[in-house]
């Protein structure tokens, strides 16, 4: 059996040591790049009414409210010491304290999501634009480029998984260590062909590449599904928007069972075992906050679908009524012709 994958000594988070330029914030980039390109192949392929300033300024605002959204969620909700409630100007601020270059650590999924259709919601209402019909393009467009956001997250060597045997699993240099004289760390690195070479040791073990994961899954296959079988259908407006919901909360809530939870929170409801650490892949009745909100998300987009596809028939049947009646009035004046005619 081969030894444990160790994690790519070569990698680092800085493009250039020294400089505060990390690959995070590169991928952030791409992400964004990758969207707005599929964003205007799709918006030409259905031959969109929008103008390219209309699409610039929904872009802008779209990515605007997806950071603000991302960070507040990340600061306010999942930091359980209330640092950020206590001073809320490093929500925003690169540097720590000690005026020492941080970047910006915690961003929120769920959070970049809400901001994102809020700040979206607000532009296309300031210009009179159908929100649904920029958000069915969107929502076929960005999966794709989270996929390089979760490959930052590898990058930086954060936001590992959970503690595993499998050969898929890889020793992270910042994950949490476990004394040697636990038997089930004894059994574990057994299984996982890594050395112990005292029961005094802190071992560090291999943890699931859940950013992998999500960045295979939540990324680059939800992206397929929706480009591939979703784009082209003509369904109604929103159609797109909540199939990415639920897809995306669906893949995301699976996976989430493979992730570590914050170490600071744990788990938030704990219907299985209540002892469970969270390290380990155990009770598959204990619940993650990303869990809790993938939930919330799923329900969104079931309700969000219902209420579209019900407004939808509510425009079909106002149009065909305004059609009939447009009709038959035109029957009348044509048959009001007709007799003056005569």
């Amino acid at each position: 059996m081969l030894a444990a994958l160790q994690f790519p000594a070569w990698i680092s988070p800085e493009v250039i040591p020294g400089l505060p330029f990390r690959w995070y914030g590169v991928m952030y980039v791409v992400a964004f790049a990758a969207t707005w390109f599929l964003f205007r192949y799709e918006s030409k392929r259905r031959s969109s009414p929008w103008t390219e300033d209309d699409a610039t300024g929904f872009f802008f605002w779209a990515i605007l409210g997806l950071l603000l959204g991302a960070r507040l969620f990340g600061t306010l909700l999942y930091d359980p010491t209330g640092y950020y409630w206590r001073k809320p100007w490093f929500i925003f601020w690169p540097f720590d304290e000690g005026g020492r270059f941080v970047g910006f650590q915690g961003m929120s999924y769920h959070g970049g999501f809400f901001g994102l259709i809020v700040a979206t919601l607000l532009y296309a209402r300031s210009r009179k634009l159908r929100w649904l019909d920029w958000a069915d393009v969107i929502a076929v467009s960005a999966p794709l480029g989270y996929t390089a956001g979760r490959l930052g997250n590898f990058i930086n060597g954060e936001l590992w998984g959970k503690v595993t045997a499998s050969p898929l699993g890889i020793v992270f240099p910042g994950a949490e260590r476990f004394s040697a004289r636990e038997p089930w760390v004894q059994e574990l690195a057994l299984r996982a062909n890594v050395p112990l070479a005292s029961m005094n040791d802190l071992v560090n073990l291999p943890r699931h590449p859940s950013q992998l994961y999500e960045a295979l899954f939540e990324g680059l296959v939800l992206w397929a599904l929706l480009w591939l079988l979703v784009r082209k259908r003509k369904a109604f407006p929103g159609f797109a928007v909540g199939l990415y919901a639920i897809g995306y909360g669906a893949v995301r809530f699976v996976i989430e069972y493979f992730r570590e939870p914050d170490a600071e929170m744990g788990y938030i409801l704990k219907f299985g075992d209540p002892a469970a650490p969270p390290y380990l892949v155990g009770s598959p009745w204990n619940f993650s906050m990303g869990q809790l909100l993938c939930a919330a998300m799923i329900l969104g987009g079931v309700i969000f679908l219902l209420a579209a596809k019900a407004a939808d028939r509510r425009r079909l049947a106002t149009e065909a009524a305004a059609a009939e009646a447009a009709a038959a009035k035109a029957g009348i004046r044509k048959f009001k012709g007709k007799k003056k005619r005569r």
